[in-house]
Protein backbone atom coordinates (compact mmCIF):
# COMPACT_ATOMS: atom_id res chain seq x y z
CA UNK A 1 0.00 0.00 0.00
CA UNK A 2 1.37 3.40 -0.88
CA UNK A 3 2.22 5.93 1.81
CA UNK A 4 1.21 9.57 1.84
CA UNK A 5 4.90 10.39 1.50
CA UNK A 6 5.23 8.37 -1.71
CA UNK A 7 2.07 9.99 -3.09
CA UNK A 8 3.44 13.47 -2.44
CA UNK A 9 6.78 12.52 -3.96
CA UNK A 10 5.10 11.16 -7.10
CA UNK A 11 2.86 14.19 -7.60
CA UNK A 12 5.75 16.55 -6.92
CA UNK A 13 7.85 14.76 -9.53
CA UNK A 14 5.23 14.67 -12.24
CA UNK A 15 3.89 18.17 -11.72
CA UNK A 16 7.35 19.67 -11.46
CA UNK A 17 8.43 18.04 -14.69
CA UNK A 18 5.35 19.28 -16.49
CA UNK A 19 5.50 22.83 -15.13
CA UNK A 20 7.98 23.81 -17.82
CA UNK A 21 5.05 23.79 -20.23
CA UNK A 22 3.56 26.90 -18.64
CA UNK A 23 4.70 30.20 -20.01
CA UNK A 24 3.31 33.72 -20.22
CA UNK A 25 2.11 34.88 -23.61
CA UNK A 26 1.17 37.87 -25.69
CA UNK A 27 -2.38 38.56 -26.82
CA UNK A 28 -3.16 37.34 -30.30
CA UNK A 29 -6.57 37.54 -31.90
CA UNK A 30 -8.26 38.00 -28.52
CA UNK A 31 -6.39 35.02 -27.04
CA UNK A 32 -3.14 34.86 -25.14
CA UNK A 33 -0.51 32.75 -26.92
CA UNK A 34 3.14 31.87 -26.47
CA UNK A 35 5.82 29.54 -27.74
CA UNK A 36 5.96 26.48 -25.47
CA UNK A 37 8.97 25.05 -23.72
CA UNK A 38 8.25 21.50 -24.86
CA UNK A 39 9.46 18.61 -22.71
CA UNK A 40 11.60 16.02 -24.41
CA UNK A 41 10.46 12.55 -25.45
CA UNK A 42 12.71 11.11 -22.74
CA UNK A 43 11.16 13.30 -20.05
CA UNK A 44 7.62 12.38 -21.12
CA UNK A 45 8.58 8.68 -21.12
CA UNK A 46 9.96 9.08 -17.61
CA UNK A 47 6.74 10.63 -16.33
CA UNK A 48 4.52 7.96 -17.88
CA UNK A 49 6.87 5.25 -16.59
CA UNK A 50 6.48 6.60 -13.05
CA UNK A 51 2.76 5.91 -13.31
CA UNK A 52 3.13 2.47 -14.90
CA UNK A 53 5.66 1.36 -12.28
CA UNK A 54 2.98 1.81 -9.65
CA UNK A 55 0.50 -0.48 -11.43
CA UNK A 56 0.83 -4.24 -11.09
CA UNK A 57 -1.84 -6.69 -12.23
CA UNK A 58 -2.88 -9.19 -9.55
CA UNK A 59 -1.57 -12.75 -9.76
CA UNK A 60 -3.32 -15.89 -8.57
CA UNK A 61 -2.34 -19.40 -7.43
CA UNK A 62 -2.58 -22.22 -9.97
CA UNK A 63 -5.63 -23.67 -8.25
CA UNK A 64 -8.62 -23.77 -10.64
CA UNK A 65 -12.25 -24.90 -10.60
CA UNK A 66 -14.29 -25.45 -13.76
CA UNK A 67 -18.02 -24.84 -13.55
CA UNK A 68 -18.49 -27.90 -15.78
CA UNK A 69 -18.06 -30.23 -12.81
CA UNK A 70 -20.47 -28.21 -10.68
CA UNK A 71 -23.09 -28.05 -13.43
CA UNK A 72 -22.88 -31.83 -13.87
CA UNK A 73 -23.32 -32.33 -10.12
CA UNK A 74 -26.33 -30.00 -10.10
CA UNK A 75 -27.87 -31.96 -12.95
CA UNK A 76 -27.37 -35.28 -11.18
CA UNK A 77 -28.63 -34.14 -7.82
CA UNK A 78 -31.37 -31.67 -8.76
CA UNK A 79 -32.31 -32.60 -12.31
CA UNK A 80 -31.38 -29.11 -13.55
CA UNK A 81 -28.36 -26.82 -13.63
CA UNK A 82 -27.95 -23.11 -12.86
CA UNK A 83 -24.93 -21.28 -14.27
CA UNK A 84 -24.99 -18.38 -11.83
CA UNK A 85 -25.18 -20.65 -8.81
CA UNK A 86 -22.40 -22.79 -10.25
CA UNK A 87 -20.14 -19.77 -10.73
CA UNK A 88 -20.78 -18.49 -7.22
CA UNK A 89 -20.11 -21.97 -5.81
CA UNK A 90 -16.83 -22.10 -7.74
CA UNK A 91 -15.83 -18.60 -6.63
CA UNK A 92 -16.40 -19.51 -2.99
CA UNK A 93 -14.43 -22.73 -3.34
CA UNK A 94 -11.51 -20.93 -4.97
CA UNK A 95 -11.48 -18.24 -2.30
CA UNK A 96 -11.56 -20.84 0.49
CA UNK A 97 -8.49 -22.47 -1.03
CA UNK A 98 -6.48 -19.25 -1.00
CA UNK A 99 -7.38 -18.01 -4.45
CA UNK A 100 -7.25 -19.10 -8.06
CA UNK A 101 -9.26 -19.34 -11.24
CA UNK A 102 -12.92 -20.11 -11.98
CA UNK A 103 -13.10 -21.51 -15.51
CA UNK A 104 -16.03 -20.92 -17.85
CA UNK A 105 -15.64 -23.56 -20.60
CA UNK A 106 -16.53 -23.10 -24.29
CA UNK A 107 -20.22 -22.85 -25.07
CA UNK A 108 -23.07 -20.42 -24.43
CA UNK A 109 -23.88 -20.12 -20.73
CA UNK A 110 -27.01 -18.28 -19.59
CA UNK A 111 -26.64 -16.37 -16.33
CA UNK A 112 -29.98 -15.56 -14.68
CA UNK A 113 -28.68 -12.67 -12.60
CA UNK A 114 -25.56 -10.79 -11.49
CA UNK A 115 -22.21 -12.25 -10.55
CA UNK A 116 -20.51 -10.87 -7.45
CA UNK A 117 -16.75 -11.41 -7.44
CA UNK A 118 -14.85 -12.00 -4.20
CA UNK A 119 -11.23 -11.44 -3.25
CA UNK A 120 -8.45 -13.56 -4.77
CA UNK A 121 -10.57 -14.93 -7.60
CA UNK A 122 -10.15 -14.81 -11.36
CA UNK A 123 -13.25 -15.36 -13.50
CA UNK A 124 -11.72 -16.89 -16.64
CA UNK A 125 -13.68 -17.35 -19.87
CA UNK A 126 -12.01 -19.82 -22.20
CA UNK A 127 -11.93 -19.21 -25.94
CA UNK A 128 -15.36 -20.03 -27.34
CA UNK A 129 -17.15 -19.33 -24.05
CA UNK A 130 -20.01 -16.84 -24.02
CA UNK A 131 -21.61 -15.70 -20.79
CA UNK A 132 -25.04 -14.24 -21.63
CA UNK A 133 -26.98 -12.38 -18.95
CA UNK A 134 -30.66 -12.11 -18.12
CA UNK A 135 -32.44 -8.96 -19.26
CA UNK A 136 -35.08 -9.08 -16.51
CA UNK A 137 -34.44 -6.12 -14.16
CA UNK A 138 -35.95 -8.03 -11.23
CA UNK A 139 -33.06 -10.47 -11.47
CA UNK A 140 -30.66 -7.66 -10.45
CA UNK A 141 -32.19 -7.17 -7.04
CA UNK A 142 -31.63 -6.83 -4.15
CA UNK A 143 -30.20 -3.40 -4.79
CA UNK A 144 -26.50 -2.79 -4.12
CA UNK A 145 -24.33 0.22 -3.30
CA UNK A 146 -23.48 1.62 -6.72
CA UNK A 147 -22.82 4.80 -8.67
CA UNK A 148 -24.87 5.95 -11.64
CA UNK A 149 -23.58 8.83 -13.76
CA UNK A 150 -21.42 9.90 -10.83
CA UNK A 151 -24.17 9.76 -8.16
CA UNK A 152 -24.28 7.12 -5.43
CA UNK A 153 -27.44 5.18 -4.68
CA UNK A 154 -28.84 1.78 -3.87
CA UNK A 155 -29.52 0.51 -7.38
CA UNK A 156 -29.62 -2.52 -9.62
CA UNK A 157 -26.58 -4.72 -9.31
CA UNK A 158 -24.12 -4.38 -12.17
CA UNK A 159 -24.04 -7.58 -14.21
CA UNK A 160 -20.58 -8.36 -12.83
CA UNK A 161 -19.96 -6.56 -9.53
CA UNK A 162 -17.43 -6.50 -6.72
CA UNK A 163 -17.62 -4.38 -3.58
CA UNK A 164 -14.59 -3.72 -1.39
CA UNK A 165 -12.67 -6.76 -2.66
CA UNK A 166 -8.95 -7.24 -3.40
CA UNK A 167 -7.14 -9.16 -6.14
CA UNK A 168 -9.95 -9.79 -8.58
CA UNK A 169 -9.82 -10.47 -12.31
CA UNK A 170 -11.90 -11.20 -15.38
CA UNK A 171 -9.73 -12.82 -18.04
CA UNK A 172 -9.71 -15.11 -21.07
CA UNK A 173 -10.67 -15.02 -24.73
CA UNK A 174 -14.39 -15.50 -24.20
CA UNK A 175 -17.33 -13.10 -24.53
CA UNK A 176 -19.47 -11.38 -21.91
CA UNK A 177 -22.83 -10.54 -23.48
CA UNK A 178 -25.19 -8.20 -21.64
CA UNK A 179 -27.91 -9.08 -24.20
CA UNK A 180 -29.29 -5.52 -24.13
CA UNK A 181 -31.29 -4.42 -27.17
CA UNK A 182 -34.10 -2.22 -28.37
CA UNK A 183 -36.45 -4.64 -26.61
CA UNK A 184 -34.89 -4.39 -23.15
CA UNK A 185 -32.74 -2.05 -21.03
CA UNK A 186 -31.95 0.44 -23.82
CA UNK A 187 -35.48 1.96 -24.07
CA UNK A 188 -35.05 3.22 -20.49
CA UNK A 189 -32.69 5.81 -21.96
CA UNK A 190 -35.69 7.67 -23.32
CA UNK A 191 -35.72 9.18 -26.78
CA UNK A 192 -32.39 8.43 -28.44
CA UNK A 193 -31.22 9.20 -31.96
CA UNK A 194 -33.65 7.76 -34.50
CA UNK A 195 -34.85 4.88 -32.29
CA UNK A 196 -38.58 4.26 -32.39
CA UNK A 197 -38.69 3.72 -28.64
CA UNK A 198 -38.18 6.00 -25.68
CA UNK A 199 -41.55 7.72 -25.22
CA UNK A 200 -42.84 5.57 -22.36
CA UNK A 201 -44.46 7.84 -19.73
CA UNK A 202 -42.92 5.95 -16.79
CA UNK A 203 -40.15 3.60 -17.92
CA UNK A 204 -37.65 6.37 -18.61
CA UNK A 205 -34.41 7.05 -16.77
CA UNK A 206 -35.20 10.77 -16.61
CA UNK A 207 -37.73 10.30 -13.84
CA UNK A 208 -35.37 8.35 -11.60
CA UNK A 209 -32.33 10.48 -12.44
CA UNK A 210 -34.12 13.75 -11.70
CA UNK A 211 -35.24 12.43 -8.30
CA UNK A 212 -31.74 11.16 -7.56
CA UNK A 213 -30.22 14.54 -8.43
CA UNK A 214 -32.53 16.21 -5.91
CA UNK A 215 -31.47 13.72 -3.24
CA UNK A 216 -27.80 14.37 -4.04
CA UNK A 217 -28.21 18.12 -3.68
CA UNK A 218 -30.17 17.68 -0.44
CA UNK A 219 -27.43 15.36 0.92
CA UNK A 220 -29.80 12.46 1.52
CA UNK A 221 -27.80 9.48 2.88
CA UNK A 222 -26.96 6.94 0.20
CA UNK A 223 -28.78 4.16 2.08
CA UNK A 224 -32.00 6.15 1.64
CA UNK A 225 -31.54 6.73 -2.09
CA UNK A 226 -33.82 3.85 -3.03
CA UNK A 227 -36.49 3.92 -5.74
CA UNK A 228 -39.44 1.58 -5.97
CA UNK A 229 -39.59 2.35 -9.68
CA UNK A 230 -35.95 2.51 -10.75
CA UNK A 231 -35.13 3.02 -14.43
CA UNK A 232 -31.37 3.49 -14.16
CA UNK A 233 -29.65 0.79 -16.22
CA UNK A 234 -26.76 -1.09 -14.59
CA UNK A 235 -23.24 -1.18 -16.05
CA UNK A 236 -21.83 -4.42 -17.40
CA UNK A 237 -18.78 -4.58 -15.07
CA UNK A 238 -18.34 -2.45 -11.95
CA UNK A 239 -15.74 -3.08 -9.26
CA UNK A 240 -16.47 -0.64 -6.43
CA UNK A 241 -13.84 0.34 -3.81
CA UNK A 242 -11.63 -2.55 -4.90
CA UNK A 243 -7.86 -2.94 -4.94
CA UNK A 244 -5.81 -4.77 -7.57
CA UNK A 245 -8.22 -5.26 -10.46
CA UNK A 246 -7.47 -6.93 -13.81
CA UNK A 247 -9.73 -7.16 -16.86
CA UNK A 248 -7.90 -8.89 -19.70
CA UNK A 249 -8.62 -10.42 -23.08
CA UNK A 250 -12.40 -10.66 -23.01
CA UNK A 251 -14.89 -9.31 -25.53
CA UNK A 252 -17.70 -7.21 -24.07
CA UNK A 253 -20.89 -6.64 -25.99
CA UNK A 254 -24.51 -5.42 -25.76
CA UNK A 255 -24.19 -3.70 -22.41
CA UNK A 256 -27.25 -2.16 -20.71
CA UNK A 257 -25.16 0.92 -19.83
CA UNK A 258 -21.40 1.60 -19.46
CA UNK A 259 -19.23 -1.44 -20.14
CA UNK A 260 -16.24 -1.25 -17.74
CA UNK A 261 -16.75 1.11 -14.80
CA UNK A 262 -14.28 0.80 -11.91
CA UNK A 263 -15.25 3.21 -9.12
CA UNK A 264 -12.98 4.36 -6.28
CA UNK A 265 -10.56 1.55 -7.11
CA UNK A 266 -6.78 1.45 -7.00
CA UNK A 267 -4.29 -0.46 -9.15
CA UNK A 268 -6.53 -1.20 -12.13
CA UNK A 269 -5.36 -2.85 -15.38
CA UNK A 270 -7.62 -3.13 -18.45
CA UNK A 271 -5.74 -4.80 -21.29
CA UNK A 272 -6.50 -6.47 -24.63
CA UNK A 273 -10.24 -6.00 -24.07
CA UNK A 274 -12.57 -5.62 -27.07
CA UNK A 275 -15.60 -3.41 -26.37
CA UNK A 276 -18.38 -3.54 -28.95
CA UNK A 277 -21.76 -2.16 -27.89
CA UNK A 278 -23.84 0.38 -29.77
CA UNK A 279 -26.67 1.15 -27.40
CA UNK A 280 -27.23 4.45 -25.58
CA UNK A 281 -24.52 5.32 -23.06
CA UNK A 282 -22.41 2.35 -24.20
CA UNK A 283 -19.18 3.92 -22.92
CA UNK A 284 -16.27 1.51 -23.28
CA UNK A 285 -14.15 2.09 -20.16
CA UNK A 286 -15.02 4.71 -17.54
CA UNK A 287 -12.71 4.77 -14.50
CA UNK A 288 -14.29 6.97 -11.81
CA UNK A 289 -12.29 8.43 -8.93
CA UNK A 290 -9.67 5.70 -9.37
CA UNK A 291 -5.95 5.84 -8.62
CA UNK A 292 -3.31 4.12 -10.77
CA UNK A 293 -5.05 2.90 -13.92
CA UNK A 294 -3.54 1.31 -17.03
CA UNK A 295 -5.68 0.89 -20.17
CA UNK A 296 -3.68 -0.72 -22.94
CA UNK A 297 -4.07 -2.62 -26.24
CA UNK A 298 -7.87 -2.36 -26.16
CA UNK A 299 -10.33 -1.87 -29.03
CA UNK A 300 -13.38 0.36 -28.58
CA UNK A 301 -16.33 0.39 -30.98
CA UNK A 302 -19.14 1.95 -28.99
CA UNK A 303 -22.36 3.92 -28.93
CA UNK A 304 -20.88 6.56 -26.65
CA UNK A 305 -17.43 7.60 -25.39
CA UNK A 306 -14.69 5.03 -25.95
CA UNK A 307 -12.81 5.98 -22.78
CA UNK A 308 -14.17 8.56 -20.34
CA UNK A 309 -12.34 9.59 -17.18
CA UNK A 310 -14.76 10.60 -14.40
CA UNK A 311 -14.83 11.57 -10.72
CA UNK A 312 -18.41 12.06 -9.58
CA UNK A 313 -21.21 14.40 -10.45
CA UNK A 314 -21.99 17.76 -8.87
CA UNK A 315 -22.53 17.68 -5.08
CA UNK A 316 -21.77 13.96 -4.85
CA UNK A 317 -18.44 14.38 -6.62
CA UNK A 318 -17.51 17.23 -4.31
CA UNK A 319 -18.74 15.33 -1.22
CA UNK A 320 -16.56 12.30 -1.96
CA UNK A 321 -13.83 14.56 -3.40
CA UNK A 322 -11.61 11.86 -4.90
CA UNK A 323 -10.01 12.70 -8.25
CA UNK A 324 -9.27 10.17 -10.96
CA UNK A 325 -5.48 10.19 -11.06
CA UNK A 326 -2.35 8.54 -12.38
CA UNK A 327 -3.77 7.10 -15.59
CA UNK A 328 -1.94 5.71 -18.62
CA UNK A 329 -3.82 4.95 -21.86
CA UNK A 330 -1.69 3.52 -24.65
CA UNK A 331 -1.76 1.36 -27.78
CA UNK A 332 -5.57 1.45 -27.98
CA UNK A 333 -7.79 1.67 -31.04
CA UNK A 334 -10.93 3.81 -31.03
CA UNK A 335 -13.57 3.32 -33.72
CA UNK A 336 -17.16 4.58 -33.41
CA UNK A 337 -18.02 6.66 -30.36
CA UNK A 338 -18.89 10.11 -29.09
CA UNK A 339 -15.25 10.62 -28.13
CA UNK A 340 -11.93 8.77 -28.24
CA UNK A 341 -10.21 9.83 -25.01
CA UNK A 342 -12.62 11.91 -22.94
CA UNK A 343 -12.53 13.78 -19.64
CA UNK A 344 -15.98 14.15 -18.08
CA UNK A 345 -18.65 15.01 -17.96
CA UNK A 346 -19.11 13.77 -14.36
CA UNK A 347 -15.82 15.30 -13.27
CA UNK A 348 -16.55 17.28 -10.09
CA UNK A 349 -13.81 15.49 -8.13
CA UNK A 350 -11.15 16.43 -10.70
CA UNK A 351 -8.49 14.59 -12.71
CA UNK A 352 -4.70 14.51 -12.25
CA UNK A 353 -1.83 13.00 -14.20
CA UNK A 354 -3.23 11.48 -17.39
CA UNK A 355 -0.96 10.11 -20.14
CA UNK A 356 -2.68 9.03 -23.36
CA UNK A 357 -0.26 7.94 -26.07
CA UNK A 358 0.32 5.75 -29.11
CA UNK A 359 -3.38 5.40 -29.91
CA UNK A 360 -5.23 5.30 -33.22
CA UNK A 361 -8.73 6.58 -33.87
CA UNK A 362 -10.91 6.56 -36.94
CA UNK A 363 -14.53 6.13 -37.96
CA UNK A 364 -17.20 8.07 -39.83
CA UNK A 365 -19.10 7.58 -36.55
CA UNK A 366 -16.36 9.01 -34.30
CA UNK A 367 -17.59 12.40 -33.14
CA UNK A 368 -14.52 13.69 -31.30
CA UNK A 369 -10.93 12.60 -30.82
CA UNK A 370 -9.63 14.29 -27.67
CA UNK A 371 -12.45 15.70 -25.59
CA UNK A 372 -12.92 17.57 -22.31
CA UNK A 373 -16.56 18.22 -21.37
CA UNK A 374 -17.84 19.94 -18.24
CA UNK A 375 -19.76 23.02 -17.08
CA UNK A 376 -20.04 25.35 -14.08
CA UNK A 377 -22.38 22.97 -12.25
CA UNK A 378 -19.96 20.06 -12.51
CA UNK A 379 -16.74 22.08 -12.38
CA UNK A 380 -13.61 20.03 -11.74
CA UNK A 381 -9.90 20.74 -11.39
CA UNK A 382 -8.09 19.14 -14.33
CA UNK A 383 -4.31 19.02 -13.96
CA UNK A 384 -1.44 17.58 -15.98
CA UNK A 385 -3.38 15.95 -18.82
CA UNK A 386 -1.09 14.77 -21.60
CA UNK A 387 -1.82 13.42 -25.08
CA UNK A 388 0.85 12.53 -27.62
CA UNK A 389 1.58 10.34 -30.62
CA UNK A 390 -2.04 9.90 -31.59
CA UNK A 391 -3.13 9.22 -35.17
CA UNK A 392 -6.69 9.98 -36.21
CA UNK A 393 -8.15 9.02 -39.58
CA UNK A 394 -11.72 10.33 -39.80
CA UNK A 395 -13.37 12.34 -37.04
CA UNK A 396 -15.88 15.15 -36.74
CA UNK A 397 -14.04 17.37 -34.20
CA UNK A 398 -10.37 16.57 -33.55
CA UNK A 399 -9.86 18.44 -30.24
CA UNK A 400 -12.70 19.61 -28.01
CA UNK A 401 -12.61 21.53 -24.73
CA UNK A 402 -16.18 22.54 -23.92
CA UNK A 403 -17.32 24.33 -20.76
CA UNK A 404 -20.90 24.49 -22.08
CA UNK A 405 -21.73 20.78 -21.95
CA UNK A 406 -25.43 20.18 -21.18
CA UNK A 407 -26.35 22.77 -18.47
CA UNK A 408 -23.69 25.25 -19.61
CA UNK A 409 -22.79 28.20 -17.39
CA UNK A 410 -25.51 27.73 -14.79
CA UNK A 411 -23.58 27.09 -11.57
CA UNK A 412 -20.94 28.39 -9.20
CA UNK A 413 -18.21 25.81 -9.84
CA UNK A 414 -16.19 26.94 -12.82
CA UNK A 415 -13.76 24.33 -14.21
CA UNK A 416 -10.05 24.84 -13.72
CA UNK A 417 -7.51 23.62 -16.30
CA UNK A 418 -3.76 23.43 -15.76
CA UNK A 419 -1.08 21.80 -17.93
CA UNK A 420 -3.17 20.38 -20.76
CA UNK A 421 -0.67 19.20 -23.37
CA UNK A 422 -1.37 17.79 -26.84
CA UNK A 423 1.53 16.97 -29.13
CA UNK A 424 2.39 14.81 -32.13
CA UNK A 425 -1.24 14.55 -33.23
CA UNK A 426 -2.02 13.75 -36.87
CA UNK A 427 -5.52 13.91 -38.34
CA UNK A 428 -6.34 12.87 -41.89
CA UNK A 429 -9.84 14.37 -42.13
CA UNK A 430 -12.06 16.31 -39.75
CA UNK A 431 -15.06 18.54 -40.01
CA UNK A 432 -13.32 20.87 -37.55
CA UNK A 433 -9.84 20.90 -36.08
CA UNK A 434 -10.62 22.62 -32.75
CA UNK A 435 -13.75 23.29 -30.72
CA UNK A 436 -12.67 25.32 -27.68
CA UNK A 437 -15.37 27.14 -25.70
CA UNK A 438 -14.59 28.71 -22.36
CA UNK A 439 -16.46 31.29 -20.31
CA UNK A 440 -15.80 35.02 -20.49
CA UNK A 441 -15.33 34.99 -16.70
CA UNK A 442 -13.35 31.71 -16.74
CA UNK A 443 -11.52 31.19 -20.03
CA UNK A 444 -9.79 28.01 -21.09
CA UNK A 445 -6.15 28.28 -19.94
CA UNK A 446 -3.03 26.17 -19.70
CA UNK A 447 -3.42 24.48 -23.09
CA UNK A 448 -0.32 23.58 -25.13
CA UNK A 449 -0.58 22.46 -28.78
CA UNK A 450 2.66 21.16 -30.26
CA UNK A 451 3.39 19.40 -33.58
CA UNK A 452 -0.19 18.96 -34.74
CA UNK A 453 -1.17 18.33 -38.37
CA UNK A 454 -4.80 18.43 -39.49
CA UNK A 455 -4.57 17.53 -43.17
CA UNK A 456 -8.17 18.20 -44.18
CA UNK A 457 -10.52 20.31 -42.04
CA UNK A 458 -13.79 21.10 -43.77
CA UNK A 459 -14.98 23.94 -41.53
CA UNK A 460 -13.30 26.65 -39.44
CA UNK A 461 -12.51 25.93 -35.82
CA UNK A 462 -14.70 27.38 -33.07
CA UNK A 463 -12.60 29.14 -30.41
CA UNK A 464 -14.15 31.29 -27.68
CA UNK A 465 -12.60 32.66 -24.49
CA UNK A 466 -9.17 31.03 -24.55
CA UNK A 467 -6.13 32.51 -22.78
CA UNK A 468 -2.49 31.50 -22.29
CA UNK A 469 -2.57 28.95 -25.08
CA UNK A 470 0.86 27.78 -26.27
CA UNK A 471 1.21 26.91 -29.95
CA UNK A 472 4.15 25.40 -31.80
CA UNK A 473 4.09 23.92 -35.31
CA UNK A 474 0.34 23.49 -35.73
CA UNK A 475 -0.79 23.05 -39.35
CA UNK A 476 -4.37 22.96 -40.65
CA UNK A 477 -4.98 22.41 -44.38
CA UNK A 478 -1.28 23.00 -45.05
CA UNK A 479 -1.48 26.41 -43.36
CA UNK A 480 0.13 27.49 -40.11
CA UNK A 481 -2.59 27.74 -37.47
CA UNK A 482 -3.19 31.22 -36.05
CA UNK A 483 -5.97 32.26 -33.70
Amino acid sequence: METQSSRRQFLKSTLASSSMLLSSGAMMGGCSTSSPAVRSQAQWDKEAALVKQRINAPSFPNYAVSISDILEAQQRELGSANVRQAIHTALAKVAQNGGGKVIIPPGVHYCDGPLHLISNTNLHLEKGATLTFSTNPEDYKPFVFTRWEGMELMGYSPLIYAFEQENIAITGEGTIDGAASADNWWPWKGKWKSADWGNHPVANQKFTRDALQVMVEEEVPVAERVFEHNYLRPPLIQPYRCKNVLIEGVTLTRSPFWLVNPVLCSNVTVTHVHCESFGPNSDGCDPESCTDVLITHCVFDTGDDCIAIKSGRNADGRRINVPCQNIVIEHCEMKAGHGGVVIGSEISGGVKNLYAQYCTMSSPDLDRGIRIKTNSIRGGRLENLNYRNIDIGRVKDAVVVNFFYEEGDAGAFSPHLENINIENLTVEAAQRAFYLRGYDHTPIEGLTLNNIVIKNAQSPSIIENVENISINNVMINQQTFAL
